[in-house]
């Protein structure tokens, strides 16, 4: 049974083959501004080996931390991988506050699904294992955003609550509840 996991070595294999499944439909480009995009830029050359997959592992734990150096605009975020035992399926990351470009581009979760994962429901599974989390922060709701043409992850967002609240350039922003509310008596 799939579940989010903090991200661990244990997958090693599973996530290189992912992130070649990624880098097959043309991810980690100069123009992908994704996470995928980023990682794969900044830690391709480095993660097939145990030692800088361990490193890269351990780097995308402490950027959970306040006290990580980031890059000038990024938040703390905490990010986990959906994985079945040692298979790599997706990540997710929930950021812990939004700033200005978070606001009207990335909101506070981002995710991703390997290409052999896809029309699974993984994406949905994952986006509502990942609510109670973002509620434990103080939360509530979380912004998702994704590109308007990008059916699939709206149909992900609808179905985790989402609630729609404009279109900003190439974005479509919904807000999606992190806990849940009884009616008022």
């Amino acid at each position: 049974m799939p579940e989010l996991v903090l991200p661990t070595e244990r997958v090693h294999a599973s996530f290189l083959a992912a992130m070649d499944e990624l880098r097959e439909e043309g991810r980690g480009g100069a123009d992908d501004a994704s996470m995928i995009g980023r990682d794969i830029r900044l830690y391709a050359a480095r993660w097939g080996g145990p030692e800088g997959f361990a490193q890269y592992v351990a780097g995308v734990r402490a950027d959970a931390l306040d006290t990580t150096p980031r890059p000038p605009g990024h938040v703390p975020s905490t990010t986990w991988w959906w994985v079945d035992g040692d298979v790599y399926l997706g990540r997710l990351a929930l950021r812990h506050a939004l700033n200005q470009r978070l606001l009207e581009w990335g909101g506070h979760i981002g995710y991703d699904v390997r290409p052999s994962a896809r029309r699974r429901g993984h994406a949905t599974a994952m986006l509502r294992a990942a609510l109670p989390y973002a509620a434990e922060l103080g939360i509530d709701p979380v912004l998702v955003t994704c590109d308007h043409d990008n059916v699939a992850s709206r149909r992900v967002i609808e179905r985790c609550g989402g609630v729609f609240e404009d279109r900003r350039a190439e974005k479509l922003r919904y807000w999606v509840p992190t806990t849940s509310r009884r009616p008022s008596d």
